[in-house]
């Protein structure tokens, strides 16, 4: 080789000849670059020839390309001579490795030491690190140089100058600079229209990238790429699509960078099929090709895909890294599947990405979605470090899994570490709180949400207006609401939920006017909540106007709203009605078919709700846990024991439904009904699960029932053991007492009641009257008409009685306060009601079907 015979040649020549073969192979760089780098610069020693600047820019160049940092900076330092390029190239050699703090030194160093003036090449380096290292004085000090040297306007500096300005936020000095440009390269464009999308400025960005056409500037592969993400941060599709024709017609779209952006562009816009076909057509794929098509499968909620797409992926060779490991685990989650779970974690540990923040919190979340909490805890005790993440992660796991102590035992732990907790933190402790009904944790939480002067977002106010009004104080829950500048939906469905289930009808129905006059459309969880209100009052003439609303809305199809409004009218007393509504809504969803079960059951139609659950089978609906407790409520009110029993043994055998509370209690309700005591007794004492005091009430009913003592005595001792608090063992036992005489029991009894504390619930009902909702509480005097309507109680008395009536009253003893009592008293009323409708001349619409405690009194 001419390289072995350096000495045969005159110096220059040599050089030149060196400068040649470096030149031939710095393009291609590879393994020759590796071999001849080292060996011109060992051979340029030996001649002498690193005073030629030419020579020395070349190796400068060769290093950088190469990596090997060192050795050109150890070159750099010992150069007799440097010009520009030389001063250039070290800087972007730093630049371009991320040694932004060695790029700016050595500017600074240049600055001093040389006499020459830098050039536009020079200065977009400096600003690649100063944007790199987030220097914003030096990078203002830089423009300041740009400006003064007249380089502002080139366009390799004004590019870095827009890239400075636009990745540290300040996007005015970034257009300010972008317009003043005469020459705008597509690289420009994309830095502009690429930053506007990241901020959620996804509209200014697509109008830049129109300017552009306009201006004639052809977009490259980058352009298109950062178009495309506007479009799926917009949810633009139809301008996707555009874009997407466009790449097609200019050949960009077989880019992988342009496909992967299509990808996410189609899953976010909820069009799978056209993404998986984009790719299925890839002819090459990288690792965030699967990453995204398996991320937006997740997105989507489409799990068993994204796993299967996982799978997919593993096999094809490619080793998945922190962003699909963060998906997959979210979709594990959603399914429960812990044994794929399980296997995805040990491929974190195999890859060592367990410190990766996003994969970290991940798998606390899917292990706590899969209920293992246990190891939940073990990943966060492993790995959580101060992160306030996994901290959240962790108590909404707890929260989910209603772990009140351990929630509230992590989020001590998180303040006893100087963590600052999130709105999401105190929004995870809220839901446990209101699902225990924690009402003083609850207003601690919110005093903290106040302290830390964090302002109340939608979600966290939601969530106080949710665990106020599930505590009753909804006074509270209405503060909180008239706090919030900005309502949406959910804010009023959430206190209109709130005055519906601590039945203040009337103010809901005042908040739902309020919301119309605000100019928001009610939607189906609006009119959930109002049907509600109106089942809750029996109010048929509320009823009915929420539906005829129901029905301009057009939501009278979705399954929530019909199931309400079944519920309704059967409240109200009209089944024929309720039935009606079935058949033109019910399909495929049980909730519907468990409604009219259910509703059949109550009234004692047990024929019909048999008959139901019938038609339930041949439509090949999957009956579920409330469908059986429908069913078997229906068999013992009619009295069918072998009808029943063979429903509940079917519930294991024929659907995979494990029988809880609710159904024992039905089949001791069945077994009592018909008079077979001893056969109920046996049942609860085989009960594979400790009976819950409903079981123990439901034998105990059927002792009352049937005057049987000696069970009775051990059913309520057995219940009261379940729960001490509980008022209606005491009544039901107090009247098998009095039916039996056993006077002295009685008292007795009344003794034990006052000793442990417990008090009696007081008894309620209400009925509609011309269109109004009249409401009467045991011994109550609360209604203003209440001394006309007794006069006129006594009145009939004293006539039934002068007519030979003798009461019955074995069961008065501990009756007369109980919500029993207040069904057959508001009875009473109604027909006293209706005396005095005619006096004054108004007449009393009745249901078509009167059906008593459900119809037109109800004990609360």
């Amino acid at each position: 080789m001419p390289l072995l015979n350096p000495l045969s040649r005159a110096p220059s020549t040599h050089i030149r000849s060196l400068a040649r073969v470096l030149l031939s192979c710095l393009p291609t760089g590879g393994d020759r670059l590796r071999r001849l780098n080292p060996a011109i610069h060992a051979r340029a020693t030996v001649a002498g020839g690193l005073d030629d600047v030419f020579l020395t820019n070349l190796l400068l160049r060769g290093y950088s390309n190469l990596g090997r940092l060192r050795d050109a900076r150890h070159l750099f330092d010992r150069m007799p001579h440097r010009n520009l390029v030389s001063w250039g190239s070290v800087i972007s050699m730093y630049t371009q490795h991320g040694r932004d703090d060695c790029a700016i030194s050595l500017f600074a160093a240049f600055q001093k030491a040389s006499c020459e003036v830098p050039n536009e090449f020079l200065l977009a380096s400096v600003l690649r690190a100063c944007t790199q290292s987030k220097a914003v004085s030096l990078g203002e000090q830089v423009h300041g140089i740009a400006v003064k040297l007249d380089l502002d306007a080139n366009v390799y500096v004004g590019t870095a100058l827009i890239n400075l300005y636009a990745k540290l936020g300040c996007m005015d000095e970034a257009m300010l600079v972008f317009h003043a440009l005469p020459v705008r390269t597509p690289v420009t464009w994309n830095t502009v229209i690429t930053e506007y999308a990241q901020i959620g400025c996804g509209g200014v960005a697509l109008e830049l990238f129109d300017r552009m056409g306009i201006e004639g500037v052809r977009p490259d592969r980058f352009v298109l790429a950062s178009a495309v993400s506007a479009c799926s941060a917009l949810g633009f599709l139809e301008g996707g699509r555009q874009i997407h024709g466009y790449a097609y017609r200019s050949a960009t779209e077989t880019d992988t960078s342009v496909i992967n952006v299509l990808i996410d562009l189609y899953c976010k816009c909820s069009r799978l099929s056209a993404a998986r076909k984009l790719f299925d057509c890839m002819e090459y794929r990288n690792l965030v090709s699967w990453t995204t098509m398996i991320s937006g499968y997740m997105q989507n909620s489409f799990n068993a895909e994204a796993i299967t797409m996982f799978w997919n992926m593993t096999q094809a060779g490619w080793q998945p890294d922190g962003f699909a490991c963060t998906s997959i685990l979210n979709s594990c989650g959603s399914l429960a599947a812990i044994w794929q779970g399980r296997q995805i974690h040990a491929h974190v540990i195999k890859a060592d990405l367990e410190a990766d923040e996003y994969v970290k919190n991940a798998l606390i979340d899917m292990y706590a979605k899969c209920e293992h909490l246990t190891e939940a805890r073990a990943v966060f005790d492993a790995l959580a470090e101060d992160d306030a993440i996994s901290y959240n992660a962790m108590i909404e796991g707890y929260s989910k899994n209603r772990d009140l102590a351990e929630a509230v035992n992590i989020f001590h732990r998180m303040r006893f570490f100087s963590l600052r907790p999130s709105l999401l933190t105190f929004v995870s402790l809220l839901g446990v709180s209101s699902s225990q009904l924690a009402i003083e944790l609850s207003k601690q939480i919110h005093g903290l949400i106040i302290k830390s002067g964090t302002s109340l977002d939608l979600y966290a106010a939601s969530a106080l207006i949710d665990v106020y009004s599930k505590c009753s104080l909804v006074n509270d829950a209405k503060t909180v609401f008239n706090m919030l500048h900005y309502k949406d939906m959910v804010i009023w469905n959430s206190m209109i939920f709130g005055h519906a289930q601590n039945e203040q009808g009337e103010e809901a129905i005042k908040l739902f006017n309020q919301l119309l006059l605000s100019g928001m459309a009610p939607n189906e969880f609006t009119f959930v909540a109002l049907v509600t209100v109106a089942s809750t009052l029996a109010s048929m003439f509320h009823g009915q106007q929420f539906h005829a609303w129901i029905i301009k809305a057009g939501v009278d199809n979705d399954p929530h709203v019909s199931n309400a409004l079944i519920d309704m009218y059967a409240k109200c007393g009209f089944i024929k009605e309720g039935r009606m509504l079935f058949e033109s809504t019910c399909g495929e969803d049980v909730i519907c078919w468990n409604s009219m079960i259910t509703t059949y059951a109550q009234h004692g139609h047990a024929e019909e709700a048999l008959q139901v659950f019938r038609l339930m089978g041949e439509a090949e609906v999957e009956p579920n846990y409330v469908t059986f407790v429908g069913v078997l409520s229906a068999c013992a009110h009619a009295g069918f024991v072998g009808e029943g029993l063979n429903h509940f043994n079917s519930m294991k055998s024929n659907y995979d439904i494990e029988p809880g509370i609710e159904h024992y209690a039905s089949v001791v309700n069945l077994f009592g009904r018909s008079g077979k005591l001893h056969a109920a007794k046996e049942f609860i004492e085989r009960m594979p699960i400790k009976p819950a005091a409903a079981v123990w009430r439901s034998l105990l009913s059927a002792c009352h029932l049937f005057g049987n003592a000696e069970i009775g005595r051990y059913a309520a001792e057995m219940a009261l053991l379940a729960d001490p608090t509980d008022s209606g063992p005491y009544v039901l036992l107090s009247n098998i007492y009095a039916s039996k005489g056993l006077w002295a029991d009685v008292h007795n009894l009344r003794q034990q009641m006052d000793s442990s504390g417990t008090v009696k619930e007081t008894g309620c009902s209400w009925i509609e009257v011309t269109k109004e909702v009249h409401t009467f509480i045991v011994r109550g005097r609360e209604h203003p008409e209440a001394e006309l309507i007794y006069s006129v109680l006594d009145e009939l008395t004293s006539l039934i009685k002068n007519l030979g009536y003798v009461p019955d009253t074995s069961d008065h003893t501990l009756l007369c306060e109980t919500g029993t009592s207040a069904v057959l008293k508001g009875r009473w009323e109604l027909s006293v009601l209706n005396d005095l409708s005619k006096e004054v001349g108004e007449g009393v619409q009745r249901p078509d079907e009167y059906t008593g405690s459900e119809a037109t009194a109800r004990a609360a």
